[in-house]
C-alpha cells in the first residue's frame, strides 16, 4: 500500500527541507506519520534512494536519516531496512559525504560520538564534510557488527528481474540533463505527463503512487493432480452447500467414564435410592464436578427425579448451574405438578445457590394456581400448608421480595384464611407493610 497524498505531501516537506536541522525534521516525522504507517513510508524512500538520480545530495541524506530513525527504538539487527543502509556505506558509486553520513547514523567506530551530528542541516552537513577525516570499512565487517543472519542476506527474488519497474523513463527529457539543475523535470515518472518543469509535483506523484513492488508476470500454477487413493485411506471432503456435516460429539469418548453414576441416575430414577447409595453417588460427583455432565440426566426426565430423590435432584441441579442447558431444568421444574418434593427441591436450591427472581416468581405462582384449582378438598388443605410454610420461609430468608408479589399472595391467604398456616402468613405479611 503507498503514501496517501497528505503523507506524500509531509515526506516531501521533510526531503526539501535542507536548511533545517536534521534533528528537528525527524522529531516532527512522528507527529505527521503515525508509527504503524513508517514500513510503508520507508519502502518509498528506499525506492526513490535506489536510482541516484532520483534525489538531491540532501534530500538523500535526510531520506537515510529517516530510515535509520524509524526503527531507531530496537536494536539495529531489528531494523529490516538495515542492510540497506550497511550495503550503501560500501557503494563506490556513492558520494562519500553521504558515505559518512551513514557511518555516523549506524554509529560505527570513531564516529559513534552521540547524535550532535543531527543537529545541523543536510546542507551545511555537506558544507563541512572533510574527506580526509573519514575511513571507509569493509563491507562484511558491517554486516557482522550489524545485521542478523537474516539481514546479511539480500532478499532475492527469482521474479524480481523479470518484473515491470512501476517507473518509467521521461521521452521527453533532454540526454545527460543534471540532477540538480532548475531544468531537472524527473529522470523516472509515475505516468506520463505529470506536468512539465515541475519537479517537486512529479516526486510528491511517485510518493503517492509508489507500490512495495513492480508490475510482475502472473505466473500460471496448474492445479497438482490428485494421487489415486488407496482402499484404506480416507477421502477428505471440503465442507461446502453441497454437504451436510453432522458432528459425532460421543466419538472418541471415554464411554467407561461416570457408568457407577449412570447406573445410580437409572435406578434414581425408578425409585428412592438406599442411603448407601444415595452416599455412592454424592462421592462420585465429589471427586469429578463434570461427571453430572455424563450421568444420563436430561431436562425431561427432572420430574422423576424430583419425586423420587429430591436430594440427588438438588445436587444435580446445584452443580448443573452454570451450565447453557440449565434454563431448560428451570423450566420443566417450574411446569411440573407441585408436591412436596418439588417445593422441598426448589426450597433447597434458594438456600444453596442464586435463583434467578423470575423463576422463583413464576414457581410461586404455579404453587398458587394449583391450590385454587384442585377439587379434593382434604388434598387442597394439606397443599395451602405447605405453600404456605414454603412461602414463609422463603419470606424470613429473604430470598424473595415480598412487595413483587404481595398482592397475588396476599389474596391468596385470604381465600383460605380458614387454614391457620395461611392465617399466619397474612399476618407476617401485615408486619412487612
Amino acid at each position: 500500500m503507498a503514501l496517501s497524498f497528505d503523507e506524500s505531501i509531509a515526506v516531501h516537506t521533510f526531503l526539501t527541507s535542507e536548511d533545517r536541522p536534521i534533528d528537528e525534521i525527524l522529531s516532527e516525522l512522528t507527529t505527521r506519520i503515525l508509527r504503524p504507517r513508517f514500513f510503508t513510508l520507508c519502502n518509498s524512500l528506499l525506492l526513490l534512494l535506489q536510482d541516484k538520480r532520483m534525489l538531491k545530495s540532501t534530500e538523500r541524506l535526510i531520506a537515510f536519516a529517516i530510515l535509520h530513525h524509524a526503527y531507531s527504538s530496537q536494536p539495529s539487527s531489528s531494523n529490516p531496512f538495515i542492510s540497506h543502509l550497511v550495503n550503501a556505506t560500501c557503494d563506490d558509486e556513492a558520494e562519500k559525504c553521504e558515505r559518512a553520513f551513514i557511518l555516523q547514523l549506524l554509529g560505527y567506530g570513531d564516529s559513534a560520538g552521540g547524535k550532535q551530528f543531527l543537529k545541523i542541516s543536510a546542507a551545511d552537513h555537506i558544507k563541512v564534510f572533510d574527506p580526509s577525516a573519514h575511513a571507509f570499512p569493509q563491507l562484511e565487517q558491517l554486516q557482522q557488527q550489524y545485521c542478523n543472519k537474516v539481514h546479511s542476506e539480500t532478499y532475492k527474488c527469482l521474479i524480481k528481474n523479470a518484473a515491470v519497474k512501476n517507473v518509467v523513463p521521461d521521452p521527453d527529457l533532454p540526454h545527460g540533463c543534471d540532477a540538480n539543475s532548475q531544468e531537472f523535470d524527473m529522470q523516472l515518472r509515475v505516468k506520463p505527463k505529470l506536468g512539465s518543469g515541475d519537479r517537486d509535483s512529479a516526486l510528491v506523484e511517485m510518493l503517492v503512487h509508489f507500490s512495495l513492488e513492480g508490475i510482475g508476470p502472473q505466473w500460471i500454477r496448474p492445479r497438482p493432480p490428485m494421487f489415486p487413493l488407496q482402499n484404506s485411506e480416507l477421502v477428505w471432503v471440503n465442507a461446502d452447500n453441497s454437504h451436510e456435516l453432522l458432528w459425532d460429539h460421543g466419538m472418541c469418548a471415554d464411554t467407561s467414564r461416570g457408568a457407577a453414576v449412570r447406573d445410580l441416575i437409572t435406578k434414581a430414577l425408578k425409585g428412592p435410592l438406599a442411603p448407601a447409595q444415595q452416599e455412592q453417588f454424592l462421592v462420585e460427583l465429589t471427586n469429578d464436578l463434570k461427571l453430572v455432565y455424563h450421568c444420563g440426566l436430561t431436562p425431561r426426565k427432572l420430574p422423576e427425579l424430583v419425586e423420587n430423590n429430591p436430594l440427588i435432584a438438588v445436587e444435580v441441579l446445584t452443580k448443573l448451574i452454570n451450565s447453557p442447558e440449565i434454563a431448560d431444568y428451570f423450566t420443566v421444574l417450574v411446569n411440573m405438578d407441585m408436591s412436596l418434593h418439588s417445593m422441598e427441591v426448589v426450597n433447597r436450591l434458594t438456600t444453596a445457590v442464586e435463583l434467578p427472581k423470575e423463576f422463583v416468581r413464576m414457581y410461586i405462582t404455579n404453587c398458587i394456581s394449583s391450590c385454587e384449582n384442585i377439587k379434593d378438598k382434604y388434598m387442597q388443605n394439606r397443599l395451602v400448608r405447605l405453600v404456605c410454610v414454603f412461602l414463609q420461609s422463603l419470606i424470613r430468608n429473604r430470598i424473595i421480595d415480598v412487595k413483587d408479589l404481595f398482592i397475588e399472595v396476599q389474596a391468596f391467604c385470604i381465600e383460605f384464611s380458614r387454614i391457620r398456616e395461611a392465617a399466619g402468613l397474612f399476618r407476617l405479611l401485615k408486619t412487612l407493610e
